[in-house]
């Protein structure tokens, strides 16, 4: 019982749910989907075909049913739709994934997907260099339920090609038993018992955001050089044998072989971890402020016709309240669909109340997005960073 109550009581309501919640979702979704292929990696190995999408996103960022191996909600759109839906795990980090793709994009060849994740920054570059299709918003009447706060960002403001799929929130990740008093300040997290044992995002806004947020620095308005100082300061932590790695989705990985004992990571990543290791993790929002984000259901430019119209139906599935609340109580992620915080209320009433899931306007006010760069200061940074870590 120790680990439980040094859980959070947000963290203790979502693992109190989650466990009953994915017998729910399995006995609601079902396993007879004709042609569903659950799949991680290899998304580029399958051609377009006419009844099928290939969609491309990050682990542990969908409903997954551990007994009969499935995606209920995605088995429900299969046979909703007659649409054979293959989904593929092969996001570990934006940068990587991009340079995967790249050359084909640039050529207009398939890239084996016909929707794919790319958080805001990327989809900005997505859409700077003619990468994404815009959507027939015909096809997609539920793209009015996106909430009024995701509606417009500056790299899509008509949200003419993108809608977000899950809202991300950056802070502190912890092994309750190495650290039983928590992680909210820097100094927590670079506390002597996780020397050599502490894991940071490759992704640079949420890594760097966080730092900068814990020297007191507003990342709306980061300037060259409060960032390279975090980025001297990130550097040091590496040479002096404080941080053992810097690390995509993986870090999830160290975490649960015991490498790690404390991350700048993701709170959804978190949840599940928790929930799947009898509440050995927790997650919290640094003191100081966390960083919030999103990622993108957007249709890359080499997706055929059919594939495009495809994605554009499942997309509309995932913007209806009820199947957005179903993947939310799953990926415990900031729900970015309207409506849906209603029909959580129906199949798991203590989600609905998660300030992680739902944030309330006073946590949404302990959490800043990383100022847009320009093309020059995104190759800078990125740069910087790089040769932080070593590359």
């Amino acid at each position: 019982m120790a680990k439980e109550r040094s859980l959070s009581p947000e963290a203790r309501s979502i693992l109190g749910t989650q466990i009953s919640r994915r017998a729910v979702l399995a006995g609601a979704g079902g396993i007879g989907a004709a042609g569903l292929l659950v799949a991680c990696g290899g998304g580029g190995d399958n051609a377009s075909a006419e009844n099928t999408v290939r969609w491309g996103n990050w682990p542990l960022y969908l409903d997954f049913d551990e007994a009969s191996k499935t995606y209920p909600t995605l088995v429900k759109f299969s046979e909703k739709t007659g649409i054979d839906a293959k989904y593929f795990e092969d996001y570990n980090d934006n940068d990587e994934f991009f340079g995967k793709v790249q050359a084909q994009l640039k050529l207009g060849e398939d890239i084996g997907y016909d929707v794919v994740t790319p958080t805001d920054w990327m989809a900005a570059r997505w859409i700077r260099l003619g990468y994404a299709q815009k959507y027939d918003a015909a096809n997609i009447p539920n793209k009015v339920n996106i909430l009024d706060s995701l509606a417009s960002p500056s790299y899509d403001p008509n949200r003419e090609s993108t809608l977000t799929w899950q809202g991300i929130m950056g802070g502190f990740g912890w092994n309750v038993q190495k650290n039983p008093k928590g992680i909210r300040t820097l100094d927590d997290l670079f506390a002597p018992q996780n020397k050599g044992k502490i894991v940071v995002l490759t992704e640079m806004r949420d890594t760097i955001g966080v730092i900068l947020l814990g020297q007191g620095v507003d990342i709306t308005k980061v300037t060259e050089d409060q960032f390279m100082n975090a980025v001297d300061f990130v550097a040091k932590k590496i040479s002096d044998g404080w941080i053992r790695g810097v690390k995509g989705n993986e870090y999830a990985e160290d975490l649960t072989s015991g490498d790690a004992t404390a991350v700048i990571g993701w709170s959804g990543d978190m949840f599940i971890l928790a929930s799947e290791n009898e509440g050995k993790f927790d997650f919290a929002i640094p003191e100081s402020g966390g960083t919030i984000s999103g990622d993108n259901l957007m249709i890359p430019s080499t997706a055929s016709a059919a594939g495009k119209a495809n994605a554009e139906k499942m997309i509309n599935y995932y913007y209806e309240p009820a199947v957005a609340a179903e993947v939310a109580a799953y990926v415990n992620y900031v729900c970015p669909v309207k409506g849906a915080q209603a029909e959580m209320e129906k199949i798991a009433p203590e989600l609905a109340t998660s300030e992680y899931i739902f944030p309330t306007e006073k946590t949404a006010s302990r959490l800043n997005v990383f100022r847009s760069l320009t093309p020059d200061e995104e190759t800078k940074w990125a740069e910087a960073f790089q040769q932080a870590q070593g590359n």
